[in-house]
């Protein structure tokens, strides 16, 4: 699934292995971006967890699916969001209120809006999930 974007490629990858039902799922090719997002993802517990594979290029991630993804997905074109903004992009990205995350890059790294509002910290929205 080689696309112009990774981020999107791997996103709406792992979103189509959770709604078929698959266990794993391969992300390729691998980045930092990715990584961290995964991290966010395995911290939030959309994920059982995940491994990176070395396989001489660029890399690939060995995602372990739990079945609790309803929907991802990266978020174009990349918002800058306020610290006291994140109320606004909540309602637009997710379902509810306190029902899934919005995935942030800030100048502390990527973490979850929660993360960032507890900080205090503004960044931009790059993905979703719930």
């Amino acid at each position: 699934m080689a696309g112009n974007d990774p981020l999107v490629s791997a996103l709406s990858g792992i979103d189509n292995a959770e709604s078929v039902g698959h266990l794993d799922h391969t992300v390729a090719p691998a980045s930092n971006v990715i990584g961290s997002i995964l991290e966010v993802f395995y911290d939030r517990g959309y994920i059982g967890g995940f491994e990176f594979v070395d396989d001489g290029r660029s890399g690939k991630f060995e995602v372990e699916l739990s079945g609790a993804i309803n929907d991802c997905g990266a978020v174009k074109p990349r918002y800058s969001v306020g610290a006291d903004e994140y109320e606004q992009w909540e309602k637009r990205f997710l379902p509810a209120r306190d029902y899934g995350s919005l995935i942030v890059t800030t100048s502390h790294g990527v973490m979850s809006h929660y993360e960032a509002r507890e900080k205090g910290i503004g960044g931009q929205v790059i993905a979703y999930v719930y």
